[in-house]
C-alpha cells in the first residue's frame, strides 16, 4: 500500500485535476511548490506564503545537510517544526545541487564526495545518507538521489549517467522507510533523448514509487525541446501516481506542462524575480525599475487580490525598488507567488470545467511582451 494517496477528480485531454494526500495535509493538483532551500522561503513569512494559496513547499536536502545539519533538525522536532510550516514539506534530495558543484566533487558507483561551498568540509553523499537525512528531516515527500547531466554531453554520456541514476534509484527505495502519508518519488532521467528517456521511466516503473518526476530539464533547451520530452514521457509514466516537473517554470512552461499532464511543479522565478524588481502579471511581466512606474497609482495587477495590489500603487513599488528598500523584495516576491498560485487554481478550475483549452488560450491573448529596459531609472 503506498504512502501517499493520489486521486484524480477529473480530466480534461491529457491534464488532470487531483488530491495528494500526505501526512501533513492535502495538495490539490495541479500545484505549484514555492522554494524554500535552507527551510525558508525567501522574504516571506510561512504565514504570508500560506495565505498565497501554497500547500505545500520544497525544501533542499544539500543545504540543510550543510547548516544547520540534519541531526540537529530532528532534535528541534522536525523541519515542520523548525521552520513553523505546518503543511506537506517535499525535499529534493541535493542531486542538482552537487552536480552544480563540478569543480567541488567526485563522483562514483557509491555516490559523491564534495566539498561544502560554505567552509571547504568535506562530505559524502549516498543513496543511503540521501534518504536518512530526508526521514530526519521528516519530508512527506522524498525525492531519489540522481544525477544530473550537462545540456551538452553526449548521448553516451547522458545514458552512463541515467542508468546510474537508476541504480541509485533502486538503493533509495531499499533504504526508504514506509510510513502512511510519506511517500518516495522516483526521478526520469534522459536528457533529451526519447529511448533513454522511455528506458528510465520503465525502469523507475518497475521499481514502483509513490509518485514520479521528469528531472534534467529547465537546464536550457528551451520551452520547445521541454515539451517535446514531456509529450513522450508523460503517457509512459502511471495515470494513478503523480507527475512532478522539476524545477519549472515561467508561467507559460506551467500551462503547457498541465496540457501535458503534469501534476506538480517547483521553480525559484517567482521569488527570484520579486528579489530582482520583476512582477508576474496578467499581462505579462513588469520591471519595477522602469521609469514609466514612477507616477502610476494602479496596481501591479488590478485582478489580483495580493497585499501588494491592493494596498500599494506601482509609483511606490517603484520607488521602493530604486531605494533599495527590503520591502520591496517582500511585496513584489509575495505578489509572485500569489499570481503563480492563482495560475494553478484557475487551471484545476478549468480542468474541473473541462474548459482548459480555453484557458489557455485566454492566457496566451492576455500575456504581452515584457517590457523593454530602455526606460529604466538608473
Amino acid at each position: 500500500m503506498t504512502g501517499l494517496t493520489f486521486e484524480i477528480l477529473n480530466t480534461d485531454g491529457k491534464a488532470r485535476t487531483g488530491s495528494l494526500l500526505t501526512a501533513h495535509g492535502a495538495i490539490d493538483t495541479p500545484a505549484f511548490m514555492p522554494v524554500g532551500t535552507a527551510a525558508t522561503v525567501k522574504a516571506m513569512t510561512p504565514d504570508a506564503v500560506a495565505e498565497t494559496g501554497a500547500q505545500c513547499i520544497l525544501a533542499n536536502t544539500y543545504h540543510l545537510m550543510l547548516r544547520p545539519g540534519p541531526e540537529r533538525i530532528e532534535r528541534l522536532g522536525g523541519l515542520h517544526t523548525f521552520m513553523n510550516w505546518p503543511g506537506p514539506i517535499l525535499t529534493d534530495s541535493g542531486g542538482y545541487q552537487v552536480w552544480s558543484l563540478a569543480d567541488l566533487r567526485k563522483m562514483d558507483e557509491d555516490g559523491v564526495e564534495f566539498r561544502s561551498h560554505l567552509d571547504g568540509s568535506v562530505h559524502h553523499l549516498s543513496p543511503e545518507r540521501a534518504i536518512e537525512i530526508q526521514r530526519l528531516l521528516g519530508a512527506d515527500i522524498t525525492m531519489v538521489l540522481d544525477e544530473c547531466t550537462a545540456l551538452e554531453a553526449s548521448k553516451d554520456e547522458v545514458a552512463r549517467s541515467m542508468r546510474l541514476s537508476m541504480r541509485w534509484a533502486e538503493r533509495c527505495k531499499a533504504a526508504f522507510e514506509e510510513r502512511h502519508g510519506y511517500g518516495l518519488f522516483g526521478i526520469v532521467q534522459g536528457g533529451l533523448h526519447p529511448d533513454l528517456r522511455a528506458e528510465s521511466a520503465e525502469t523507475l516503473q518497475a521499481l514502483g514509487f509513490d509518485g514520479y518526476a521528469v528531472g534534467g530539464l529547465s537546464v536550457g533547451e528551451g520551452q520547445e525541446e521541454m515539451f517535446r520530452i514531456l509529450d513522450g514521457v508523460a503517457p509512459q509514466l502511471p495515470k494513478d501516481r503523480p507527475r512532478y516537473l522539476m524545477g519549472v517554470g515561467k508561467p507559460a512552461d506551467l500551462v503547457g506542462a498541465v496540457r501535458r499532464g503534469i501534476d506538480m511543479f517547483d521553480c525559484v522565478l517567482p521569488t527570484r524575480s520579486g528579489r530582482t524588481n520583476q512582477a508576474f502579471t496578467r499581462n505579462g511581466p513588469l520591471n519595477l525599475r522602469n521609469a514609466r512606474h514612477k507616477d502610476d497609482p494602479n496596481p501591479l495587477d488590478n485582478t489580483c487580490e495580493c497585499p501588494a495590489c491592493r494596498n500599494y500603487s506601482r509609483a511606490y513599488l517603484h520607488h521602493l525598488v530604486m531605494a533599495k528598500e527590503i520591502l520591496a523584495a517582500m511585496l513584489l516576491s509575495w505578489h509572485n507567488l500569489h499570481y503563480y498560485q492563482d495560475l494553478m487554481a484557475g487551471m484545476r478550475q478549468a480542468i474541473s470545467e473541462n474548459a482548459l483549452d480555453a484557458f489557455a488560450a485566454a492566457f496566451h491573448a492576455e500575456q504581452e511582451a515584457p517590457e523593454t529596459d530602455d526606460n529604466v531609472e538608473a
